[in-house]
């Protein structure tokens, strides 16, 4: 903790952080009552529109039907956006990410309203927009062989088509091409397959193969839910953590959300029969995304136990909003309630899981710090608002007090992605305007999907009858 330090970068490098270096300089920015941190690192960030206002807080019965039908599946499967409006929402997404203080991320988009998975041209195009943006991405199509589906009596299952899962990977290694011969250092090439149970063995084993030779990190859900667990112990006869090891993708290179479904969770075994020390000793990465699991009523069990155990753990938005700050403040918390102590996750380990964690899981040692020879990424939270209350340490006011939405400005690479708290050159009113009806275009397109045929009205009632 430095106070009333300097920052000072030339190109795309920091040269020195301290106290009074001496060293000329053509532009000085004085950001006030700030805290100025390394850039936040975002594994799992939500390149899409919102859908926890719509899948976080229903019955099973109403959450079942968010899922597709198997006649979807076999003979209505479509893209409910066009190529446009999926590009408008990314743009609208990476902005979001640039306000809350991401600088290096690595998407994630929702596959229920596509007809299959993300596309080469799909990517590249986003690889456009956050080089206009100026962030850094880890970028590649999600891939998979499968969908999770519901048949009509209710039950869910996994249906696949090889060929589709085939085509889809054919997609995500064209545009590791693409970023290899783009050769621009904040486009960075990415395998991002979907979750585990949509993925056949020859896929796993395909990606495990292209990571190794080029050495490019794999992102794949897993240990995220007990319906997970179920299909891959009833297809493979294993458990997740087995089936990824047996085909090659547990090692270094791995990054897991969510991660919460080990032996030590009281839903499996509740008590440690070596699955962490198995992450451990693999050098895989656990993408901890604290809010979206406490809005599905999860919770990682535990981050202290994990840590511990030598995991790396690094973290993830995973939905909307994308607040890294809120995300360590719901960790900090449910960290206590899991393990029956206030010093069971102090604030600064959750500020490292956001900082130096995200570039472990990298394996970039140039990221998450400030110091010279660092990437020129910084972020700085004004903590000068009354309602930030009173000062203390200024990290545990941040986190306790406040949010993300904090940010005053953003540096990537030494280029400014925020100031005075915008995104210049970016009409937010329109951003805005056009999320909405994009919104209301997603939500309709639900009732298709369902297997009982149910409106949007039907699936989505509002908290309070309208008058």
């Amino acid at each position: 903790m430095l106070h009333n330090a300097e920052v000072v970068y030339e190109g795309d490098r920091v040269v020195f952080v301290g106290h009074g270096g001496g060293q000329s300089v053509d532009t000085t920015i004085d950001l006030g009552e700030s805290l100025v941190m390394p850039g936040l690192i975002d594994l799992d960030a939500l390149t899409d529109i919102d859908h926890m206002l719509l899948d976080s807080w229903g019955s099973p019965d109403q959450l079942d039907g968010l899922l597709w039908s198997e006649s979807y599946f076999q003979d209505r499967r479509r893209d409910v956006f066009s190529f446009e409006e999926r590009l408008e929402l990314r743009e609208y997404a990476l902005v979001q990410l640039a306000l809350h203080g991401v600088t290096t991320y690595m998407p994630i988009a929702d596959e229920t309203h596509s007809a299959w998975a993300e596309t080469y041209e799909e990517l590249a195009s986003v690889a456009d927009l956050s080089r206009g943006l100026g962030l850094r991405a880890y970028l590649g199509p999600s891939y998979r062989s499968g969908v999770n589906v519901i048949r009509a009596d209710g039950v869910q299952e996994v249906r696949f088509n090889e060929d589709l899962g085939r085509a889809s990977l054919a997609d995500a290694i064209r545009f590791l091409d693409y970023c290899a011969e783009l050769a621009d250092p904040l486009v960075n090439g990415a395998l991002l397959p979907c979750r585990i149970e949509t993925l056949t063995e020859e896929i796993m084993r395909t990606t495990a193969q292209v990571s190794a030779e080029r050495g490019v990190p794999v992102r794949l859900h897993a240990l995220q839910s007990l319906v997970e667990l179920r299909l891959v112990q009833e297809q493979y006869g294993e458990s997740p953590l087995q089936l990824l090891h047996r085909n090659g993708l547990l090692n270094e290179r791995l990054l897991i959300p969510h991660g919460l479904y080990t032996d030590r969770n009281r839903l499996v075994y509740g008590e440690d029969r070596g699955d962490l020390a198995r992450l451990a000793a693999s050098g895989a990465s656990v993408v901890h995304c604290p809010l979206t699991s406490l809005r599905r009523g999860k919770v990682l069990e535990s981050f202290g136990a994990y840590l511990d155990a030598g995991v790396n753990i690094c973290l993830g938005t995973d939905s909307f909003p994308p607040d890294l700050i809120r995300g360590m403040d719901v960790g900090v918390h449910l960290a206590k309630y899991v393990d029956g102590r206030a010093d069971a996750a102090p604030v600064e380990r959750y500020v490292e899981a956001a900082t130096l964690g995200g570039a472990k899981a990298l394996r970039r040692e140039d990221l998450g710090r400030l110091e010279a020879g660092a990437q020129a990424d910084l972020v700085a939270f004004r903590l000068d608002d009354l309602r930030d209350g009173v000062h203390d340490d200024p990290i545990r006011t941040l986190v306790l007090n406040g949010t993300a939405r904090q940010v005053i400005h953003s540096v990537v690479a030494g280029r400014t992605v925020v100031q005075d708290g915008v995104v210049p050159g970016i009409d937010m009113r329109r951003l805005r305007a056009r999320a909405q009806g994009l919104f209301e275009k997603m939500k309709s397109a639900y009732a298709e999907r369902d297997y009982r045929h149910r409106t949007a009205a039907e699936l989505f009632p509002a908290t309070f009858p309208e008058v």
